[in-house]
């Protein structure tokens, strides 16, 4: 599979593609309206950024829990109803006087839910495009994320400026319901990819598994620490600039739109295995300067540049599937999914603390120096293994 042309000339990818994007414009408005509706009542940064991120805080437990469902479940049935949940759950969100810690009761829920539906999504994906046409599709959906989330955050943006944050979340409920409608109609019916039932035990054994070898360790920390602090940056742009903060969303998706075009269609296949660690030093180093609080073209600006380094998630993802087994595709992704926003949550949590300490701007550049250590790390520990592999071969 080599072209763009190819992949929408496959059948199902069009509408689990329509699908995703209807997911992705609902998510992005209503976690600006949920992160402007907590800061507008509470003034905290903290709560700001958890409200918005604090979802994926709880994907760990589905990690740990429940994620043997992933390739346990029929995958059309679980992508109809996880939307629908979703679209129940923002709804909720909208209802006027729902206390503050309501609000992260349904957070936190709605992440529970979403710790499975990784794992259904792209082990789907893999499923119909294969291991050779997973990496192109996977940037396209990439792709599209960063074209949703500037969709997402303008419009959620606009609604929240011209009409009210709770309009902004029925809103985003309604596309959840267009999602789930997507997916029942322009999906067949698949058999679950293993057999037996979802339990814990089989989760716990196929993390096991998956955690065991070497290179899908270094592999999964790529994946889940560099970027997830950056992401702490990311759930600052509310406190950081609170009239401006759609604006500077919209560029960091503009960024990873940009990261995706180069990783996906430009770079050769050869060059790809090289550029990732590279791209997750960019995706931090544009944030140090935030100490010094510049001006929000040059904020902007950074942003934009930093987010093109969330490109590196493609190239670690390609080797994730080439060393993973087909029936543990869906667990191996979601356990991807599942980590990486555990550790956002995480971040955002440890961003927004520090911001109550020091400042927005002080916080963002402790959290991309961190980043960037972390992946210097990763660097040294990579070329350590290789003598090793070689020696083991």
């Amino acid at each position: 599979m080599r072209s763009y042309r190819d992949l929408f000339r496959t059948p199902e990818f069009t509408p689990f593609f329509l699908a995703a994007s209807a997911q992705t414009v609902a998510q992005t408005m209503g976690g600006l309206a949920l992160g402007t509706l907590v800061y507008r009542a509470t003034e905290s940064p903290l709560l700001s950024a958890v409200s918005m991120f604090g979802s994926s805080l709880v994907q760990v437990l589905g990690a740990t829990f429940l994620l043997s469902a992933a390739d346990r479940l029929p995958p059309r049935a679980a992508l109809t109803a996880l939307p629908l949940l979703f679209a129940a759950a923002t709804a909720a969100l909208a209802l006027p006087g729902l206390p503050v810690w309501g609000l992260f009761a349904i957070v936190l829920a709605k992440g529970l839910a979403q710790s499975v539906g990784g794992g259904v999504r792209w082990g789907l994906l893999n499923e119909i495009l294969s291991k050779d046409g997973y990496l192109l599709g996977r940037s396209v959906f990439n792709m599209m994320s960063g074209l949703m989330q500037i969709a997402g955050y303008v419009t959620g943006g606009a609604l929240v400026a011209l009409l009210s944050p709770r309009l902004s979340l029925l809103a985003a409920a309604a596309l959840y319901l267009v999602a789930a409608v997507v997916v029942r109609l322009g999906l067949t019916r698949r058999p679950p990819r293993t057999t037996g039932r979802p339990s814990v035990s089989a989760t716990w054994r196929a993390n096991a598994l998956l955690w065991s070898s070497p290179p899908r360790r270094q592999v999964y920390l790529a994946l889940w620490i560099p970027n997830g602090l950056v992401v702490g940056c990311e759930s600052l742009y509310v406190s950081y600039a609170p009239d401006s903060a759609g604006t500077l969303f919209a560029c960091a998706a503009l960024g990873m739109l940009a990261g995706d075009v180069l990783v996906g269609r430009v770079l050769p296949p050869r060059l790809r295995p090289r550029l990732g660690f590279p791209l997750l030093l960019l995706l931090a180093v544009p944030y140090v300067p935030f100490l010094l609080h510049p001006a929000l073209p040059l904020a902007a600006a950074a942003v934009t540049l930093a987010s093109v380094g969330f490109g590196a998630s493609l190239v670690q993802q390609e080797r994730l599937v080439a060393l993973t087994p087909d029936e543990l595709s869906g667990h191996a992704l979601g356990l991807h999914s599942a980590g990486m926003l555990t550790m956002q949550g995480v971040a955002a949590s440890l961003a927004g603390s520090l911001a109550q300490l020091t400042s927005p701007a002080g916080a963002m550049t402790a959290m991309a120096v961190a980043s960037a250590g972390v992946t210097l790390l990763l660097t040294v520990a990579g070329k350590r293994e290789q003598p090793r592999a070689v020696e083991v071969r």
